[in-house]
């Protein structure tokens, strides 16, 4: 297999959630150009077909699905449509996920705190049902050898102050990506299941914690950058090689990790 059949997505037919912001657009992008259809799920109409009309004047063919990754009537309607346009399903990037304000605990916040009940449990509903529904719904739909990657973080193994619920679902993605390439694997399905976990990256969830009104790091967003021995926040772009890589003939033997892509903020102790 030569070196570009390695990487190498022809052919093959991508579903991408959360595809309007900032890291699914960015994946949307790198696995069309890796020769896939590209299949944008996303809440938001007018965003997503901003990325669907990018990609088509890249010469990617891409369609735009608005639909909500927590509605499984919404997705299973949404697959009904993709596989009818492009005859099936080989892979599934489940981008969708993030934080939410009122799930993030003030400098002086009680972790006990009763109101961050619901902001908990929407950042879990988000985070975890927003990557276990689509896989439920677009599993049965994708081919032998497909491929299923899922977004998770540095919360969820490295315990951040003030982001518990967001830790805590991604946490749960893991374990479920561990668990689903066990199963499938043992079924001999040839699907793959495999997780990214970015390190920090600046973007408008994050912004007003890591970056101040002046456009200087916040006091977390400096100690962030010196627990990150590449010494910079990355860069959505810099996610995308690794997608290919696992969603391609070249990662056909990995199932079951998850890939940090974080500069060594993972690997460093901070001594």
């Amino acid at each position: 297999m030569s070196l570009e059949e390695h990487f190498s997505l022809a052919g093959r037919v991508a579903v991408v959630t959360g595809a309007s912001g900032a890291i699914g657009a960015a994946l949307a992008r790198g696995v069309g150009g890796a020769g896939a259809k590209v299949a944008l799920l996303a809440r938001r109409t007018e965003p997503l077909e901003a990325v669907r009309a990018s990609l088509a004047g890249n010469g990617i063919e891409a369609g735009a699905w608005p639909a909500d990754v927590t509605s499984e009537q919404e997705l299973a309607s949404v697959r009904d449509e993709v596989t009818a346009r492009f005859g099936g399903v080989d892979i599934l990037l489940n981008v969708a996920g993030g934080n939410l304000p009122g799930a993030t605990l003030a400098p002086d916040g009680d972790p006990f705190a009763v109101e961050l009940t619901a902001a908990y449990r929407n950042v879990l509903e988000l985070n975890l049902f927003g990557t276990t529904l689509p896989t439920a719904v677009f599993g049965p739909a994708l081919s032998h050898g497909g491929s299923i990657v899922n977004v998770s973080s540095m919360a969820a193994t490295r315990a951040l102050t003030r982001v518990g619920g967001y830790g805590a679902a991604k946490a749960a993605v893991e374990s479920y990506t561990r668990w689903l390439a066990v199963e499938l694997a043992q079924r001999g399905t040839g699907i793959r299941v495999n997780a990214i976990a970015p390190g920090f990256l600046l973007g408008e969830q994050n912004r007003a914690l890591l970056v101040g009104p002046d456009g200087e790091p916040t006091e977390r967003g400096r100690t962030i950058i010196e627990r990150t021995p590449l010494r910079r926040w990355g860069r959505v772009e810099e996610l995308v090689s690794t997608v290919i890589w696992l969603c391609g003939p070249g990662a056909s033997f990995v199932t079951g990790v998850v890939v940090p892509v974080d500069g060594g903020f993972g690997a460093y102790s901070g001594v």
